[in-house]
């Protein structure tokens, strides 16, 4: 490295053993793992080859073949990124523009991909994008999101749907009571650390409360209407009252969730969300039946004959 020149050593070799010590410092300063932070040929790598632990949030390294809810594992790149940390200076003249955030901060555009998931060093596609992170450490994101959307999921206004019942509201003691829910797929839009997180819940199970003491679930089936004339027949959710009575049934839906952020890829919410429907009141009757002989032409105030008092 040294080169003499009137007696000293050259300019060159000067910055080049700077230049080497420099990032020996640097190398020894920060050895710790990230999960993505910072820039390599394969991008930022959250999501890409991670996932988030469904107990604490944190994002954990999948091993192969691991199995997930999610067939497929994500990462992001900074939009317009060349390997080394560099921007390729044409793509910055047409590159998204991430401005006035949630808290008026600017932003960093990203484009996601994705690839199988329990694969290592997988081909990545495109997914989507771009689209913005309002953070200074965009890396952070996604772990501090995924440790609180399954509460932020449990406290949305989901509609647990409604409860109908065939026939209704009066049905006979005995017989069987055709019950179905009225349950749809729900979407919301939530802000969670300055990001925008769009969440979708579909309902998947159901748990019917028929008010005597007889809870039917959870299971998947949400029931059907029956034509009238096939009322009384026995159904998947169906319910045959032993006494009469004023009873109050109340439906609880099971939502099964998904969250994406700033138009990200969709991932799966740990878990489920229990959601229950306003009661449904239902009056159980008994029936009576009585055989009679009069002839009401005859005897006009005969048992049953119109007009007649009928005994109770």
């Amino acid at each position: 490295m040294w080169s003499l020149l009137r007696g000293r050593p050259s300019i060159v070799g000067l910055l080049v053993c700077l230049i080497l010590n420099l990032s020996l410092t640097t190398a020894a300063a920060d050895d710790s793992p990230s999960i993505g932070s910072g820039w390599s040929g394969n991008g930022a790598n959250v999501g890409g080859g991670w996932r988030p632990n469904p107990a604490t949030g944190v994002f954990e390294q999948t091993e192969d073949g691991a199995p997930e809810a999610d067939p497929y594992q994500y990462k992001y790149e900074y939009q317009c990124d060349l390997d080394g940390g560099e921007f390729a200076t044409p793509c910055l003249g047409r590159d998204l523009a991430c401005k006035g955030g949630p808290e008026g901060e600017d932003g960093i555009p990203v484009v996601w991909y994705r690839a199988p998931a329990g694969i290592t060093n997988p081909t990545w596609t495109y997914h989507s994008g771009p689209t913005c992170f309002f953070d200074a450490k965009p890396e952070d994101l996604l772990p501090r999101i995924a440790a609180d959307i399954q509460r932020q999921f449990q406290n949305l206004p989901v509609n647990a749907g409604s409860v109908v019942a065939q026939p209704s509201p009066n049905t006979l003691r005995g017989a069987e009571t055709n019950f179905y829910a009225e349950a749809v797929e729900q979407q919301f839009d939530i802000t969670m650390f300055g990001q925008q997180v769009h969440v979708v819940a579909t309902p998947v199970q159901y748990t019917w409360n028929y008010g005597d003491g007889t809870v039917f679930g959870p299971q998947p089936s949400m029931g059907g209407p029956l034509p009238q004339d096939r009322w009384g027949e026995k159904t998947r959710t169906s319910h045959a009252y032993a006494a009469t009575g004023d009873f109050q049934v109340v439906l609880t839906t099971s939502f099964q969730g998904t969250y994406s952020v700033n138009s990200g890829p969709p991932l799966p919410i740990p878990g489920q969300g229990q959601f229950s429907a306003p009661p449904q009141g239902v009056s159980v009757w008994r029936s009576l039946t009585r055989n009679y002989a009069d002839d009401c032409n005859a005897n006009p105030q005969g048992q049953g004959c119109p007009g007649a008092v009928t005994p109770r």
